[in-house]
């Protein structure tokens, strides 16, 4: 009787255990990172665009005619070398009854020239007799056989022979400007006007570079402030990065700056040249309306590395706010508020079935995935990864390594 009485206790007791044991709830599976001391990056990653600092936007200075244009976009180019030429707009083509007019014109032209050299033969004529009959007169009024007045008559024809000969000549002169005038028109009309007779006017470039843009490639007419070319130097380029206004007033001139994702193999140095003092409202691609910030990137690593970057190229910046070596930090998911201060999980490393205990920390900079812990927490600790709503203090864990940096 006694021996059946201990067996029923005994299964009575198995079967309570057992049952205690189907109650209890299974050790949570959570996700760790040990604690570590590395070299830590305090950054603000942003996308920039290349932009030249100086881009010189090469006009035609006066209205013309267009000569066309060899240079292409990707051509060096030197400091005073000849870009384009201009010349004189071409004379409107003429109707058949302005051409004959034109003709008759040239016709008189040569006529009046003829005529203005049949004057000057006569007028010259009319000089020498004038001159024979003064210093004949001179030799008489000597001889006294002439008086005074005929000698000054003689005289005063002789002056006035001297100025009809002159006029003469000056007629020809007007008649001979008139005839090359009514030649030209008929030539440009006629087509026969050489190229090489036209007066040229060559731009030249203001600076050693690079043609960035060819807005006119061909001959034709053109207006007075028309832009032909775009030069610039692409050893002055420099990076415009956006920044949120949040961010822009973390970062100084004179700061470093990294610039990756660029196309070639390494990232390219760079120091912050200015920051605008002014911002701008831009939307983003959610829609979202931000205050933003231009901030201009000086490129500092030597051109021969970086020479196939061009204008307006795609980059990403990572602008340096701070960096120290040995710095004691965890994934930045691992934090969260408690009892109004920063926390974290921190599990046991050495058991399978480890209780998750709560412990305040002190936060210092962040930078991305990353936080710096300035107390609360030794490198080599584990510390749970994005901590969910189930997890309490004191609460059995089991331990997921798999999104263990190490």
């Amino acid at each position: 009787m006694l021996r059946r009485r201990l067996i029923t206790v005994l299964l009575t007791l198995v079967l309570s255990g057992l049952l205690l044991l189907a109650l209890m709830p299974s050790p949570l599976s959570v996700t760790v990172s040990p604690v570590r001391r590395d070299h830590f990056v305090e950054m603000v990653e942003e996308e920039g665009r290349t932009r030249l600092r100086d881009r010189y936007s090469v006009s035609a200075p006066i209205s013309g005619y267009l000569r066309r244009v060899a240079l292409e976009p990707g051509d060096a180019v030197a400091a005073d070398q000849v870009l384009f030429e201009l010349e004189s707009m071409p004379a409107p083509a003429l109707d058949t009854r302005s051409r004959l007019q034109a003709q008759e014109s040239l016709a008189a032209a040569g006529a009046r020239l003829e005529a203005a050299e049949a004057e000057l033969a006569v007028r010259q004529t009319e000089l020498a007799l004038a001159r024979t009959e003064h210093d004949r007169s001179e030799t008489l009024h000597q001889r006294q056989l002439i008086s005074s007045e005929e000698r000054g008559r003689r005289l005063a024809q002789r002056d006035a022979a001297d100025a009809a000969e002159r006029a003469a000549r000056h007629a020809i002169a007007v008649a001979r400007f008139e005839l090359e005038s009514a030649r030209a028109l008929v030539e440009v009309a006629d087509g026969k006007r050489a190229p090489s007779e036209q007066p040229v006017l060559a731009v030249r470039a203001p600076i050693t570079g690079v043609v960035m843009q060819r807005q006119r490639c061909c001959e034709g007419p053109i207006e007075s402030g028309a832009v032909v070319l775009e030069i610039g130097d692409l050893d002055a380029l420099e990076v415009r990065v956006d920044l949120l206004s949040v961010d822009a007033v973390r970062v100084r001139p004179g700061m470093r700056v990294v610039l990756e994702r660029w196309g070639g193999g390494h990232p390219l140095e760079g120091r912050v040249r200015r920051v605008e003092p002014a911002g701008f409202e831009k939307v983003s691609a959610l829609g979202i309306e931000e205050q933003r910030v231009a901030v201009w990137v000086a490129i500092t690593t030597a051109r021969e590395q970086w020479q196939l970057l061009g204008d307006q190229y795609r980059v990403e910046a990572r602008f340096i706010l701070w960096e120290a070596e040995d710095v004691v930090q965890i994934p930045s998911s691992a934090l969260f508020r408690h009892q109004d201060h920063w926390a974290v999980f921190v599990a046991d490393p050495d058991a399978v079935q480890a209780r998750a205990r709560v412990r305040p920390v002190e936060p210092g900079r962040r930078s991305g995935l990353w936080t710096q812990i300035l107390n609360g927490l030794e490198p080599g600790e584990l510390v749970v990864n994005h901590p969910s709503g189930r997890l309490s203090d004191g609460m059995r864990i089991t331990l997921d390594r798999r999104s263990d940096p190490s």
